[in-house]
């Protein structure tokens, strides 16, 4: 028993040096805290310097792991692959791209700064869990980890009854969904005898499981990581949360938590229920058919998302059903059990990250100057402001799809991956949506270029706005006609996933 602890011990000491990123951001939430708390004036600017000094010591971090093997970690709690780091290295930007948004918005109080970048530095804690995480337990305590600051930031504006309104939909709709994961995930426990999914997939692999009883269990654990993704059927709280939480808010949960909700989902079908080849790339599913199950959530979910969006008249609205579209787009990746399916995901979410959130930066600034996000005061600004109209026309043309843009070419890698795999029904379903979206995305274009303004007035942004906008500008029409590092980036980091399995499982013998 001595040695059992000692050997416990000497494990996860070892591993602490592989987990820099959580430390950083761990130390850096008490210090925000503890700064906040102490001084009284003038914070605003050393809060905000520090959660950013903070962020870019995480991206070096991430990037030194890059060098590392695929290992387990804390006796088989995360695992560390190049599949984790990308998805860290998306929450990181995100939460670098957000912190300057909220610098330009008046729903962030400037002196409650404090406790707005500690609730976003513990939700991107949360998600660098979720993306490595390889148990049961640590998916459960990596989701809530993630979701209970988002509920606080949701509600975040507390004397606006919308914010309110956002923060009771999601705390009810999350709490539900978590509790029917749980009961999924006893289920597996159940029949597997084990929460470690590379277990799961062990023993799936070795006995005859109950089907039924498989099938059920996995439905249910798809309500956790379907209320994160916001996909049918869990999408209900999307758009009244996303509406009602302040414009940074919302940009941030419609990218990161999506995103690791997507390296979750992934990384407990691909790995606990299905059995790899690494040298092909291809998998079969173990016990239960969930590949037919997660094509018809995408489906159903890309369908509801634009036919529902084609009917809003409020952006930010529109922006959330949207969301729940793409999140339909992403998951016909996750559908074809390939790594040509995870690397076209992974691709994905680094270019809807510059899209989508160009998109909400832009419903953001005219928030604030012309004091609404509905459609019809969007009137004319490509004559008003012609720099914002066109970023907007952009971003816009990218959650669409179309060339030349990073949407486009994240869009050829899904339907490639669906076709390849032979799913050809799922990529003629995707090919409609897309020309649905193009309507309602088109329909904010002519508003701006084809209607009569409303005022004659220009509409004035600071340059930290136009050049937070030219960032995110350049990087959707970037990986547009140069995709190349992107690309080859999810191509290393999903190799690494598929490879690192044996690796991982021989590390936790």
């Amino acid at each position: 028993m001595a040695e059992a602890i000692k050997y416990a011990i000497a494990v996860n000491l070892d591993g602490l040096q592989y987990i820099w990123p959580e430390i950083i951001i761990t130390v850096a939430i008490i210090g925000i805290v503890t700064v906040d708390l102490i001084l009284t004036a003038r914070k605003k600017a050393l809060l905000t310097g520090l959660t950013l000094l903070v962020l870019v010591a995480c991206l070096f971090s991430i990037a030194d792991l890059y060098d590392e093997p695929p290992r387990s970690l804390f006796m088989g709690m995360i695992a560390l692959d190049g599949f984790a780091l990308f998805f860290k290295l998306v929450i990181v930007v995100t939460t670098i791209l957000v912190t300057l948004f909220g610098l330009q918005s008046r729903d962030i109080d400037a002196d409650r700064m404090g406790e707005f970048y500690a609730l976003f530095l513990s939700v991107g804690l949360g998600g660098f869990l979720m993306a490595g995480a390889t148990n049961l337990l640590m998916m459960y305590l990596a989701l809530e980890l993630v979701s209970l600051p988002s509920y606080v930031l949701a509600g975040y504006q507390k004397r606006v009854r919308r914010s309110n309104e956002a923060a009771l939909k999601y705390v009810v709709y999350g709490g539900v969904s978590s509790g029917i994961m749980l009961y999924g995930f006893s289920l597996i426990y159940g029949l597997t005898g084990t929460l470690d999914i590379y277990g799961i997939a062990a023993r799936l692999g070795t006995t005859a499981p109950y089907e039924l009883t498989l099938f059920l269990g996995a439905t249910l654990a798809m309500a956790g990581f379907g209320y994160k993704v916001a996909s049918v059927p869990f999408h209900f709280w999307c758009p009244d949360v996303y509406e009602g939480a302040p414009t940074p808010v919302t940009a941030f949960f419609s990218v990161a938590p999506k995103a690791v909700g997507f390296a979750m989902l992934a990384r407990f079908f691909y790995v606990g229920l299905s059995a790899f080849d690494g040298a092909s790339g291809t998998g079969v599913a173990l016990g239960v058919a969930w590949p037919q199950l997660l094509a018809l959530i995408s489906a159903f979910t890309m369908t509801l998302g634009n036919l529902t969006a084609i009917w809003q008249r409020n952006l930010k609205r529109l922006l959330a059903y949207s969301s729940i579209a793409h999140a339909g787009y992403m998951m016909m990746g996750v559908v074809m059990l390939s790594s040509a399916g995870l690397k076209a995901v992974m691709f994905y979410a680094g270019a809807y990250l510059f899209m989508n959130l160009g998109a909400f930066l832009v419903v953001l600034l005219l928030a604030e100057r012309i004091g609404s996000e509905d459609i019809a005061d969007y009137s004319g600004l490509g004559w008003r402001s012609p720099w914002i109209a066109l970023t907007m026309s952009a971003f816009l043309f990218s959650l669409t799809g179309l060339p030349p843009t990073a949407g486009f070419v994240g869009k050829v890698y899904l339907f490639a991956a669906v076709v390849d795999g032979g799913l050809y029904w799922l990529a003629v379903v995707g090919a409609l949506n897309s020309a649905v979206s193009l309507y309602y995305y088109a329909r904010v274009v002519r508003a701006m270029y084809l209607e009569k303004p409303r005022s004659d007035t220009p509409v004035a942004i600071s340059r930290f706005a136009t050049a937070t906008l030219a960032v995110l500008f350049v990087g959707t029409l970037l990986f547009g006609v140069y995709w190349a590092p992107l690309a080859d980036l999810a191509e290393t980091s999903t190799a690494i996933f598929l490879n690192g399995g044996d690796a991982v499982q021989a590390m936790m013998r």
